[in-house]
């Protein structure tokens, strides 16, 4: 059975800072793309960073853009998201989650992994 548990989420001021992680417990990742999802209260879950198991390629929601970093260790099996310049309306809970495939990485039915979430808070 294979688990991914978020951690890092919490409270911060706004422009400042978070580093999620997703650790991934059952089997090895390392041939799975890892992505971020986040769903704000009375919105859709929607992605926000996705990177592949190579690493050689990312993907961004445009209003994360220059704000957030995706990024993956192999060999630990977690993978991270540096959200910088924290923003109000980047409050949401924040999901990771594991595909296999890189061709529709926007689409939430294509990961069959997912972790029950982390609460990020952006107080203004």
């Amino acid at each position: 059975q294979v688990q991914l548990v978020e951690s890092g989420g919490g409270l911060v001021q706004a422009g400042g800072s978070l580093r999620l992680s997703c650790a991934a417990s059952g089997r090895t990742l390392s041939s799975y793309a890892m992505a971020w999802f986040r769903q704000a209260p009375g919105k859709e879950r929607v992605i926000v960073a996705a990177i592949k198991w190579t690493k050689t390629e990312t993907y961004y929601a445009d209003s994360v853009k220059g704000r957030f970093t995706i990024s993956r260790d192999n060999a630990k099996n977690t993978a991270y998201l540096q959200m910088d310049s924290l923003k109000p309306e980047d409050t949401a809970v924040y999901y990771c989650a594991a595909s296999a495939r890189w061709d529709y990485v926007p689409r939430q039915d294509t990961y069959v992994y997912w972790g029950q979430g982390t609460q990020v808070t952006v107080s203004s």
